[in-house]
């Protein structure tokens, strides 16, 4: 049957790539089935509230401030080892309308752990809403994609594989969710070492959490315990920072129809 070719555009040529060194990489799936009560509580509190996105990359950036497996990657240069990084760089995925096309891009957002929900939520948006080529990711990104592929390749190897560049280009863990479109992704890729996603947050704060990690890194057994102990992240300082918020708001409202 007779159809039509379709030229590969600079955005898909991106993912091509990205998949192309991410199907090397030995990964493995934990997942824990998590209860965030207290942080769906802590939320609600808020008149305007901050994005389920912007929590998990909050308490997962905490996660890593302690579990220094989490801020390693395996590369190959000059020779294969692990190289640990002083703190973490996140990066998360966006769907972005470019040249009439609905295309993936990926912000970076470097030391996460030390800055707050609100500074989050900010960068977060902007990386959502400016236009595709004023973020900075997405330009150098659309720029690479460009190149013929020879030269792109090498270039996306020596950025993984070279420790002190990696998490500059690349990012030392990968945010991808799709619960906000109704689905959850079972089996997602990346090079990094650890790629976070969640299901479907219930009413009552039940949600299924998966960490995808390299198994040249860490075992199951790290992650299952770094599992554990996110929950209580997100239930504990990330749902107090939301608390802490609340009552601020609060206070000021006082104030104000006092002064009113």
């Amino acid at each position: 049957m007779r159809g039509r070719a379709l030229k590969l555009s600079a955005p898909r040529r991106l993912v091509n790539d990205l998949m192309r060194f991410s199907i090397g990489v030995p990964r493995v799936t934990v997942q824990r089935q998590m209860d965030l009560g207290s942080l769906l509580k802590a939320r609600k509190a808020l008149h305007t509230k901050p994005s389920w996105t912007v929590l998990f990359l909050k308490g997962y950036a905490l996660l890593a401030a302690e579990t220094p497996e989490l801020r390693r990657a395996y590369v190959k240069f000059p020779w294969p080892q692990l190289y640990e990084y002083p703190l973490s760089v996140a990066s998360i995925a966006h769907e972005r309308e470019h040249d009439g096309e609905r295309v993936v891009l990926l912000s970076l957002i470097k030391d996460p752990e030390h800055r707050s929900v609100a500074e989050l939520e900010a960068l977060v948006q902007a990386a959502r809403t400016r236009p595709v080529l004023e973020v900075k990711e997405f330009r150098r990104a659309l720029g690479v994609a460009r190149l013929p592929t020879p030269i792109r390749r090498t270039l996306m190897w020596l950025g993984l594989n070279i420790g002190r560049q990696r998490a500059n280009r690349f990012g030392t863990f990968q945010l991808s969710v799709y619960s906000g479109l109704g689905a959850e992704s079972l089996n997602p890729l990346t090079p990094l070492t650890t790629l976070l996603n969640y299901g479907l947050i219930g009413d009552d704060g039940s949600v299924r959490v998966r960490i995808h990690y390299d198994h040249r890194v860490m075992d199951g057994a790290n992650v299952a315990r770094a599992l554990e102990r996110f929950e209580k992240i997100l239930n504990g300082p990330v749902a107090d920072e939301l608390g802490g918020r609340a009552q601020n708001a609060t206070v000021i409202e006082k104030q104000e129809d006092q002064t009113g």
